[in-house]
Parts: C-alpha cells; structure tokens; sequence
C-alpha cells in the first residue's frame, strides 16, 4: 500500500504542475478549483476505477462525471497521464481548436456529458448508473461535485431519488475546499453538515480527509460494500500544493500569472519528490462502445376518419409500440404518467419505467446520462412544467445525446385547468437547444408516426402535444418526417395560405371550407415540423398564393409565426395569429375562440385581411 499511496501522491503533483501550466497558458480556467482535488482523481483513476484508457467509449468501463466542470483542468491531466489525450495537447487548453474546453465536453475521450452548469452532474451518474443496471453491467460511477453546486436544487432531487432506485454502484464525493466564486460556501468545512443531509436522504456517507490518500483508498473500499448509493464529503484545500494561493478567497477562475508561475511549480515539484516506479492495476481490456444498434422504428395506426383522439394518446400508444421494438427505449415520467400516457409504457415495460415524481431537472438530467450509454431515453412531462428544467435540456444539446422529450398539455385549449398548466413558451424553448428536432402533431396518426421519428432522430428531440381529443385528418397509411410538412387543401385559385400546427390545424380546415363557401380559396398547410422547417413547402406556398396566414396555440415569440415568416420573407407578407391575450380559465372552444385561433377567428382574419388589400 506503501508504494501505491506515494504513487498516487506523485501522480496528484504532477497533475497539479499540469494544471497550473496549462491554465498560464491559457490565461484563463480554475486551477485552484483543480489543485483542491487532485488526491481525489489521482485515487480514482490510477487506482479505483476500472477502465481502458484505450477504449474509454466502452460501457464496460467505470464512469466519471466531472460535475463541477470548472475544475477541467485537473480531469484533463488525468486522461494525459493515463494516456486518453496526448500530453501536449494541455498547453492547448482553452484554444479555437482544441479538444480541451473551458468545460468538458463530449469531445474528449472518457468525458460522456457536458458539465459546468453547475448541479446536474448527479443526476447525469444516476442515469449512467441505472442504465449499467439494465445492461447488467457490474460498475460503478463516480460524481465529482463541488460544494457550492451542492447549494442547488437539482443536487436534492437527485439526492432524494438515488437511494430510492438502490443505486449501490452510485459514488458522490464533495470536494469540500471552502470557497465559491464569490464568497465562502454556505457550510464553509462543515462536513457534519452536509454528511448529515446526506444520511436523511438515505445515502451511506463518510467524512475524510480530501488530500490522504490512504483515506481515500479505504473510504473508496468501503463504498464498494455499502450496499447503498454512497456520498463522500473529502475536505480539501483550495489551490493546495502553492502556498500563496491555498484556502486563498478571490482566487476562484483566476489563472496564475507568468510572474508567479515558476514559484508555483517549484513549491509543488519540491512536495512531489522523485517519480515511483508502480503500474497501476485499475486498468483493463474492454471490448464494444456505448451505442447500441437501433432497430428501425415501425408504426401501424387503425384509426378511422369518424374518431376523435388526442395527440397525447398517439404519443403514449406510439411509445408503448417502440418500447417493444426497441429494448433500450427507457421511459422517463415526471408524476404525469396518466395525463402525459407514458402509462401504457410503464404499464407494458415496468423494468424500463422510471419515476422521476416532481422533479423534471432531475428526470431530463438523467435522461441524458442513460443516453451517454447507449440508452433511447424518453421523458414526459406538462410543457408548462419543462420550463423549469430548459438548463439540463439545453446541457442534454451540447452533451451530443439522442433522447426525447414530450410535452404535454399545451396551449389555451386545455381548457379549465388554467394558464399555470398551459405550455405556450415551449416551441420558443425546444427551438433554441442547438441540434434540436421539434415536432408538432395534429392528430393522433400523425402523433403515432411522429413518435417514431423523433425517437430515431440523432439528437434532441421534442414531440409537442395537446390534451383535448381531435379530429383525425389523416389516412393510416400517411408517411411523416422531421423537416417536412403537408398540403391538406390547395387549388389553382388559391389566394392564400393559413399554416397552422397542432390543435389548430383543424380549426383551419374547417375554415376553409366556410371561406370556400363565399368563394375563397385558401390553401391549408399542416407545418408538423417546426424545426427543421418544410422550407421547400412554405416557399412554394408563398409564391403561389402571395398572401400568408399563422395559427398556433403559443404565444407569439419563438413560435410557428416567427418562424413561417423567417422562411417567406420577401416571398409574401405574414398575418400571425398566435396567443395574445392573457390566458385563464375556460373551455377550450372559448379560450380559442377568445384569442382567434378557432375555425371563426381565422376565417375572419383572412376575410378581413383580404378585404383590406382588395
């Protein structure tokens, strides 16, 4: 154990000198956030952790989130010194093209998700841990997190559901070096404090000494036999192993300059001693990567034109069928599962069921640590609710997973329930994740098909659905895909265009039929997919007709109207007609009718419209 521990603690030095050089280098990152825990991942991956630095892809592989991803630099010195990057690539940190960023990314080999928005980390190794479990894979999971992020929420939610899943393969340790960013942490080294938190949420916890090595290794021993997840609050020092920047406040993302750099290195190189001659034993041979085959996605709908079917229930109905095609979808539900209908799902497919309850940060951050490893993770909620929860969407966008969400119980035609419950902010959000594909179906064939698409698609991916029952406007056997849209209703003497989406559609409909009746054509496009959008379709349109009208049941920023006229600007002029009005209670024939979206509001809106310009 002797020569292990001052292995170790050679390593730990050397990846502080690292840390220190590349971060002066820079010019800028968090090097006494890095020193504060090299002990820590020096332990864990030249000793705990089982892995193959040549195939870190591998699910075979333990894992290791960074959640406080600021301190970058110290994971970074890690994979160099165990070989995963090459060593030189460390004085690139922060560069254009670097694969080192200022935060980690899936870029680099061994680094899964991103992290840096600080308190989703936990939730990301609960993801990986659960799926290990379905895999039947028998690893482990380490979380890093930083005690200020443990003053986050997202931190508690995930704290509250580890222990219910009997996560035992679920490590947490606190780097608990004292200072934040602007001040000292709320319980500074009070490890008491959060080591009894802990134990209420049900974890088995350890208070140790962050920079003894052999009390790492022993308490890490211990973690692998508690039978329970395990959170392990190390105190440690920030900027440890430099005199001038330990337990220093202020110094939090401050690089140390080239003045003071050489007396930095020097004070650490005089604690580390001659190098020791030991091979770690925590390496393997793994075989495989973390994605698995996905089967193509088949959807059979027998729906007949005299129904009426909500396009929440061609979600869930969709999502049970995929679930038996599929042995990696795992559903994912926020206490909704009857009004969102993931209930058939679970119904159907228990083992591969979670219950998140009311915690939606907690669920979508989890959905993208089960998607790192190859999972087809699928998360519902109210629209109105994932609002709370746009962090871990937009962090699940730059973590390059594929998982989907859906979002239920949209706009004012949920009638009594209140503009609480009402998503009408959603499309503006889900748009915005980078790489992100959103859809938003009118019936529920097209809801069935659409499922299927955005759970295949390569990314983000968000289905927007409705709570009341709908007409059904489409054969069984019509084709749907990200990107595209469709054509209900044109003529050669169409004067102009209403794009809709949704509930709308077929108010749209109707009112073409009452607008054909004064002698009006209007042509009625279906825009399913807002993003891609059906460029082609809605240029084609515009040209044609010279006149162009938006219905949507969401506000007016970041919707279906904004995005039409993006597309046709310069074509024809855009009429949008959105929620403007300030929601509240009602039945959704009269919250519609209220804010024009109804099958009279829009025949109005071009009658009237048209009337103006003749």
């Amino acid at each position: 154990m002797s020569k292990l521990t001052d292995f170790l603690e050679y390593k730990a030095d050397t990846m502080r000198i690292h840390s220190l050089r590349m971060t002066t280098a820079a010019g800028s990152g968090h090097p006494t956030s890095s020193l504060s825990a090299a002990e820590i991942v020096s332990a864990l991956y030249f000793s705990v952790m089982h892995y193959d630095p040549a195939n870190m892809d591998s699910i075979e592989n333990d894992e290791f989130v960074l959640s406080k991803g600021h301190g970058s630099p110290i994971l970074y010195a890690a994979l160099a010194e165990a070989g995963v990057v090459p060593a030189e690539e460390l004085t690139h940190l922060r560069e254009f093209d670097s694969m080192l960023e200022g935060h980690p990314v899936p870029r680099i080999p061994g680094v899964r998700a991103a992290t840096g928005s600080l308190g989703q980390g936990l939730s990301v190794g609960i993801g990986m841990a659960t799926a290990m479990k379905l895999d039947q894979i028998d690893r482990r999971v380490y979380v890093l997190l930083g005690d200020g992020e443990m003053a986050e929420g997202n931190v508690w939610e995930a704290m509250n559901l580890a222990p219910h899943l009997n996560l035992d393969n679920l490590v947490a340790i606190i780097d608990m070096n004292r200072l934040g960013q602007s001040d000292p942490t709320m319980y500074q080294w009070d490890s008491a404090a959060y080591a009894k938190k802990a134990r209420a949420f049900g974890w088995e916890t350890y208070e140790i000494d962050g920079h003894n090595i052999s009390e790492i290794l022993s308490t890490f021993e211990k973690a692998e036999k508690a039978g329970k997840p395990v959170m392990i609050v190390a105190r440690t020092v920030k900027g440890k192993g430099v005199p001038f920047l330990e337990n220093k406040d202020g110094m939090h993302g401050k690089a140390v300059g080239e003045d003071q750099i050489d007396e930095a290195i020097q004070a650490v190189e005089k604690a580390r001693g001659d190098a020791v001659d030991y091979t770690p034993e925590n390496f393997i041979s793994a075989n495989g990567g973390s994605r698995h085959k996905q089967p193509e996605y088949r959807i059979k709908t027998d729906y007949t034109r005299d129904q009426k079917e909500a396009t929440r229930t061609g979600f869930g109905q969709a999502l049970d069928k995929l679930g038996d095609q599929d042995e990696h979808i795992v559903a994912l539900d926020g206490d909704v599962k009857g009004s969102s209908r993931t209930k058939f799902f679970f119904g159907d497919h228990p083992d591969r069921s979670i219950e998140c309850y009311i915690d939606e940060q907690n669920m979508l951050a989890i959905a993208t640590g089960l998607a790192t490893r190859g999972k087809r993770p699928v998360a519902a909620s109210f629209a109105a609710f994932l609002t709370r929860a746009f962090d871990q969407v937009r962090m699940a966008g730059y973590s390059d997973v594929k998982m989907t969400i859906s979002g239920s119980h949209t706009g004012v035609s949920i009638g009594q329930d209140g503009p609480s419950q009402m998503g009408l902010e959603d499309l503006a959000m889900m748009r915005s994740i980078h790489g992100s594909a959103v859809v938003c179906p009118s019936d529920a064939i097209s809801a069935e098909k659409l499922t299927a698409e955005a759970v295949a698609y390569d990314g983000v991916s968000y289905v927007r659905t409705a709570r009341p029952k709908t007409e059904i406007l489409y054969d069984n056997d019509a084709e749907f895909h990200i990107g595209g849209s469709a054509v209900l209703k044109s003529s050669q003497n169409d004067v102009a265009t209403v794009v809709a989406t949704g509930v709308p559609v077929a108010e749209a409909l109707h009112a073409a039929e009452d607008l054909e009746r004064d002698g009006i054509n209007v042509r009625v496009i279906d825009c399913y997919s807002l993003k891609p959008v059906d460029r082609d379709t809605l240029i084609d349109a515009a040209r044609d007709t010279r006149m162009v009208f938006t219905v949507e049941d969401h506000y007016r920023a970041g919707g279906l109207g904004e995005t039409v006229a993006g597309v046709v600007a310069g074509y024809a002029p855009v009429e949008i007609r959105c929620v403007t009005k300030r929601p509240h209670s009602g039945s959704p024939d009269k919250l519609m009718a209220e804010q024009g979206i109804d099958r009279a509001g829009i025949a109005t809106m071009v009658r009237d419209k048209l009337e103006a310009v003749s």
